[in-house]
C-alpha cells in the first residue's frame, strides 16, 4: 500500500508485524513517529579527519581498513583485538562518480557533487605502506572473532587512548599511537558490493552519515535494528513519500515560518536524517541547524500555546476573593519576627493582589536558600484565616512538615486573631501519626476547628475534607506532581464564592473594602444555594528554578522571586578537602564546638549498602573511577587570585557539560561511608567527648522531632545526618556543614545543605569532603559550589549537567517529554516560542488564513495529552 504519514509502520519495507509490535512499545506506531526518531550524532564520512589530527582523550570518528585480528585468552576474560589502518593526510582518491538511479528525488541532499572525493575512490583501500594504525579492543569479545577479516572497510567511533608501544621513545614510524576500547563500528560495503549493499552504498560513505539509537531494545533480534538498517528504512520511506508526492502536513502557519525564516516540516526532517553536503558537523551535533531550529520551535510553540490557553481559562473561573482590612494588617504585624526585606514586601504584595482578585491565584514563590519564603507564605495564610477561611500547607517529608508545624506554632504562640479574638489553631497531619490522632486531626479539619492544617501526602487522602478551604500552600513543589496539587485544591467541601463578585480594580484601589456579604468568624459549611469556589494555590520551591523550567513545568503559574537575603547574613566559606585530610576537618569541628558553635555532618546513605534508602537522590557510583583530581585545600587568597575561580554576584558560571559515559560497576570502588556507621566511629574516635546526635529517614517521627529539638536547644553539638535535613531546618548557632562523599551529591542538594548554616551573625563554613576518585561531572559540581553561592546560577548549571528529566533528583511528574527540543540547551528558542504563542492567542496575524488557524487548534487538542502529558491543575 502507498505510504503516508499516518500509515502504520508494519507496512514499511523491512519492518512487518513482529518488529512493528515492538516499535509500538517504544512509541513508534506510524510513519510520522518513525520520522521523528532522529539521529543522536553524525559521522563525517565525506571528509574524515585524519588520525594524526587527533589527541588522546578525544572522541574520534575514523574510517579505515582491517589489517589483522586476534582473540587473546586472559585470566579474567577473553579480549578481542583488531588493528585498523587509517588513511593519513594527503592521501586522496579521485576516480569516477557513483549514482543511484533508484534513489528518491531529494535534490537538497547534494549527493555526488563532482568537486568532492568520489564514491569509488573512497571505497578503495589506500596503499598499505601509508597507513597509520589504531588498535581496537573489546572485552568479552569472543562473538567478534568471525566478524572481521583483513581488507574490510570499517567505520569506528570511540575515545582515543594513548598506546604504550606507539608512544614509546624511538618508536618506529607507523607504530600504533592510539587504542580505542569498546568502540562502536560499522562494516562498510566495498567498491565491489552487489545487490542491496550496492544500492545503499551512498548512505554509508561519501556523505555525512546519521547514527541512531537502537529501536530493538533487548529483544533477541534487536541487534539487527542497527543504524544501517534504520538508514535504509528511512531512505526507502522518503523515496516512497516523494514518489507518491506526499508531503508532511504543515504544522506552522506559513506567514509565521516565513517571518522567522524556518524551513518546511518535511524539508527539515529530510535534512536531519540525510544532511546535505556542506552542513556543519558542529551545528548538527549541537542542534543548531535550520532544520533543528524549525522542529524545536514547533514543539515549544505548541506547548506554550496550551499553557497560554490554560492561563486564560483560569481567569474565567470563580476564585476565593479575600480582603485586606485593618484586622489583616494587625494580624500581620503581630507575627513578623523581624523587619521584612524589600523583596519580601514586594512578593507579599504580588500574592495579596492575586488573593483579592476574582480569579483563583496560581503563583510560584521561589527564592534562594534562607531568603525568607516560609514567613511570606505564613503571612499569606494569615490573610486567608482573617477572612474566615482555612489554609492547607503540604510538605514532601514528615520532618519538613513537622518543622513547618513547630515554626508556625512558635510564630503564632502569642498571637490573637483580631477577627475572632482567639488564638490561631494549627493542626499537624502526617502518615506516621497513630490512627486515633489522624482521626482527631481529620475531624477538626472537617468541622472547621483548624485554621492552618500542615501535613504531608496525608492531606490528599480521600478521608481528608476541609470545611472552608481558601488557600493551598505547597512547599517543595518539585517533589510533587501537578496531579497532587490538583487533588489538594479540590479538597474543598465548604468554601463559597460571594454572591456577586466585585471587579478586580475595586479590590486593588480600596484595600479596606471588605468582601460582600461579610466574613464569618468561623469556617462555615456550604449551603445548597452557594456556588463552590476554587481555593488559591501558592507553591514554593526550595530549589531555585531555571527560567526554562519556569516556562514549561510551571508555565501555568505566575512567578514571584525573593532575590534578597535578610540583613545580617554572612557569606559561607566553602572549601574542598580530600578524605585523606579528614583529620584536619574533625579538628576544625572540635574547635568550633569548643567555641560554643554547632555542626552538621551529612552522609549520602543511612547504613550499609545504598539500596532502598529514600534520602539517596544522587549517591550513584561514580561514572569514572580512574579520574583522580587535585583536591588541595585552597586558601581564600588562592581562590580570589585564580581567574578561573574568582566570582562575583554579577558573574555567572559557564554551564559546561561533561561528556556522558556509561557507568560501569567497579568491585574495587571505595565503599560509601554511612550515617549510622560514622556516628559510632566519630563518637568513639575523632569527636569523642562531644555530644553527638543521629538523624535519618528511618527514624520514627517522634524520634526525629526529639532529636531536632535537642539540637536546637544546644543539647547536641554535632548532628550526624542524611539529607533529611536538606530543607526546613533553622538553627542559627550551627556554623559548620561537613558533607562527606560530596562528589556523590547533586548541586541542588549540596546548595540546600549549605543553606542550613550561615543563618546567624557568626562566620560559617561548608566543607566538601571528597573520595579518592571523582568523575568529570562531579568536578564541575564541586567547583561550582566553591565558586558561587548564587542558587540560580547553580540551578542553571545543574539543569545543563543533569538534564531536565533528572534536575530535581527524581523524575518530575508533569515534565513534558520532547522529541527534539532540550530545555537545558534551547532556552533562546523557548523564549521566542512563548512570545509568539502569546501573540498568536492574543492577536493572531490577519494574514493567516482561517483554515491554518483551525488546523493549529486541532493539532494542539490532539497532541496536548498524548505528547506533553500535562494535566489540568
Amino acid at each position: 500500500m502507498p505510504l503516508d504519514l499516518q500509515t502504520p509502520v508494519k507496512y514499511i519495507k523491512r519492518i512487518g508485524d513482529r518488529v512493528a509490535a515492538n516499535l509500538a512499545d517504544r512509541g513508534v506506531e506510524t510513519v510520522e513517529d518513525l520520522l521523528y526518531h532522529l539521529p543522536f550524532r553524525y559521522e563525517d564520512r565525506l571528509h574524515p579527519k585524519p588520525l594524526s589530527q587527533y589527541h588522546a582523550g578525544e572522541m574520534a570518528s575514523l574510517i579505515g581498513e582491517v589489517r589483522g585480528t586476534i582473540l587473546l585468552k586472559t585470566r579474567n576474560a577473553p579480549i578481542f583485538e583488531m588493528t585498523v589502518g587509517i588513511k593519513p593526510p594527503g592521501t586522496s582518491n579521485t576516480s569516477g562518480t557513483t549514482t543511484n538511479p533508484g534513489a528518491p528525488d531529494l535534490s537538497h541532499l547534494e549527493i555526488g557533487v563532482s568537486t568532492e572525493p568520489t564514491m569509488e575512490g573512497l571505497l578503495k583501500p589506500p596503499p598499505p605502506q601509508t597507513l597509520e594504525t589504531v588498535k581496537c579492543m573489546w572485552f568479552h569479545g569472543t562473538y567478534l572473532k568471525d566478524k572481521f577479516h583483513p581488507g574490510q572497510t570499517i567505520a569506528l567511533y570511540g575515545k582515543l587512548e594513548g598506546s604504550r608501544s606507539g608512544n614509546a621513545f624511538n618508536a618506529p614510524p607507523g607504530s600504533t599511537r592510539f587504542k580505542i576500547v569498546q568502540p562502536t563500528f560499522e562494516i562498510l560495503p566495498d567498491h565491489n558490493a552487489t545487490g542491496e549493499d550496492a544500492e545503499f552504498t551512498m548512505l554509508e560513505m561519501g556523505r555525512i552519515v546519521p547514527i541512531y539509537e537502537s529501536l530493538g531494545g533487548k529483544t533477541p533480534w534487536g541487534a539487527k535494528l542497527t543504524s544501517r538498517w534504520l538508514r535504509r528504512v528511512l531512505w526507502t520511506v522518503f523515496r516512497e513519500l516523494n514518489e507518491a508526492n506526499i508531503t508532511a502536513d504543515e504544522t506552522l502557519p506559513k506567514s509565521l515560518r516565513e517571518r522567522l525564516n524556518l524551513p518546511g516540516r518535511m524539508a527539515a526532517l529530510q535534512d536531519l536524517h540525510f544532511p546535505p553536503a556542506g552542513t556543519s558537523i558542529p551545528d548538527l551535533m549541537s542542534a543548531r541547524t535550520p532544520a533543528h531550529r524549525r522542529l524545536i520551535f514547533e514543539e515549544f510553540w505548541y506547548l506554550e500555546l496550551g499553557l497560554e490557553l490554560k492561563r486564560r481559562k483560569l481567569r474565567t473561573r470563580t476564585g476565593t476573593i479575600f480582603t485586606t482590612d485593618d484586622n489583616v494588617r494587625k494580624a500581620l504585624k503581630q507575627v513578623l519576627p523581624f523587619k521584612p526585606t524589600a523583596a519580601q514586601k514586594r512578593v507579599l504584595g504580588e500574592i495579596v493582589t492575586d488573593m483579592r482578585a476574582t480569579k483563583p491565584m496560581r503563583r510560584l514563590l521561589q527564592g534562594d536558600v534562607g531568603s525568607g519564603k516560609t514567613i511570606v507564605a505564613l503571612q499569606a495564610a494569615l490573610v486567608a484565616i482573617e477572612n474566615g477561611y482555612q489554609v492547607a500547607m503540604m510538605a514532601p517529608t514528615e520532618i519538613l512538615a513537622t518543622q513547618h508545624y513547630l515554626s508556625a506554632k512558635k510564630l503564632l504562640a502569642d498571637a490573637i486573631s483580631p477577627h475572632t479574638g482567639r488564638p490561631y489553631r494549627v493542626t499537624l497531619l502526617t502518615g506516621s501519626l497513630d490512627l486515633r490522632a489522624k482521626r482527631d486531626a481529620r475531624a477538626r479539619i472537617f468541622r472547621g476547628e483548624t485554621d492552618l492544617a500542615i501535613g504531608t501526602h496525608a492531606l490528599v487522602e480521600e478521608k481528608v475534607d476541609f470545611a472552608n478551604l481558601g488557600l493551598v500552600i505547597i512547599d517543595e513543589q518539585h517533589r510533587f506532581g501537578v496531579q497532587q496539587r490538583f487533588q489538594l485544591s479540590r479538597k474543598n467541601t465548604g468554601a463559597s464564592a460571594p454572591s456577586s463578585p466585585r471587579p478586580i480594580s475595586e479590590g486593588l484601589t480600596d484595600p479596606l473594602n471588605s468582601r460582600q456579604g461579610g466574613v464569618s468568624s468561623e469556617a462555615r459549611p456550604l449551603s445548597p444555594t452557594d456556588t463552590p469556589s476554587e481555593p488559591d494555590v501558592l507553591v514554593m520551591t526550595a530549589t531555585p528554578i531555571p527560567r526554562t523550567l519556569a516556562l514549561t513545568v510551571y508555565g501555568d503559574l505566575d512567578v514571584s522571586v525573593i532575590d534578597e537575603l535578610p540583613p545580617g547574613r554572612t557569606p559561607i566559606v566553602t572549601r574542598r578537602m580530600p578524605e585523606q585530610r579528614s583529620a584536619e576537618v574533625w579538628d576544625f569541628v572540635r574547635k568550633q564546638a569548643a567555641s560554643g558553635r554547632q555542626a552538621y555532618i551529612v552522609y549520602p546513605i543511612i547504613e550499609g549498602s545504598n539500596d532502598d534508602q529514600p534520602e539517596l537522590d544522587f549517591a550513584k557510583p561514580s561514572e569514572d573511577d580512574n579520574n583522580p583530581s587535585d583536591l588541595s585545600f585552597r586558601s581564600a587568597a588562592e581562590e580570589s587570585a585564580s581567574p578561573a575561580r574568582a566570582t562575583s554576584k554579577s558573574q555567572s558560571i559557564t554551564p559546561l557539560k561533561a561528556p556522558k559515559k556509561k557507568a560501569r560497576k567497579n568491585p574495587d570502588a571505595p565503599k560509601l561511608r554511612s550515617a549510622t556507621e560514622m556516628f559510632e566511629e566519630l563518637q568513639q574516635g575523632a569527636l569523642s567527648g562531644l555530644k553527638l546526635g543521629l538523624l535519618h529517614g528511618r527514624m520514627s517521627s517522634d524520634d526525629k522531632e526529639v532529636t531536632m529539638a535537642r539540637f536546637k536547644r544546644g543539647e547536641i553539638q554535632i548532628l550526624v545526618a542524611t539529607t533529611v535535613i536538606e530543607v526546613g531546618v533553622d538553627v542559627p548557632n550551627a556554623t559548620v556543614m561537613v558533607i562527606e562523599h560530596a562528589e556523590r551529591f547533586g548541586l541542588a542538594q549540596m546548595h540546600q545543605l549549605r543553606g542550613r548554616v550561615g543563618r546567624g551573625a557568626a562566620k560559617s563554613f561548608c566543607i566538601l569532603l571528597t573520595g579518592s576518585s571523582i568523575s568529570p561531572e562531579a568536578e564541575l559540581r564541586l567547583n561550582a559550589m566553591v565558586q558561587t553561592q548564587n542558587g540560580f546560577e547553580l540551578a542553571e548549571l545543574d539543569l545543563a549537567q543533569r538534564g531536565p528529566g533528572e534536575f530535581f533528583g527524581t523524575r518530575q511528574a508533569g515534565l513534558p517529554e520532547f522529541r527534539v527540543a532540550n530545555l537545558a540547551r534551547d532556552r533562546e528558542l523557548l523564549e521566542l516560542a512563548k512570545a509568539e504563542a502569546e501573540a498568536f492567542v492574543e492577536r493572531p496575524d490577519k494574514t493567516i488564513p482561517r483554515p491554518e488557524i483551525e488546523a493549529v487548534w486541532s493539532r494542539l487538542k490532539h497532541q496536548w495529552q498524548r505528547r506533553y502529558g500535562l494535566v489540568e491543575a
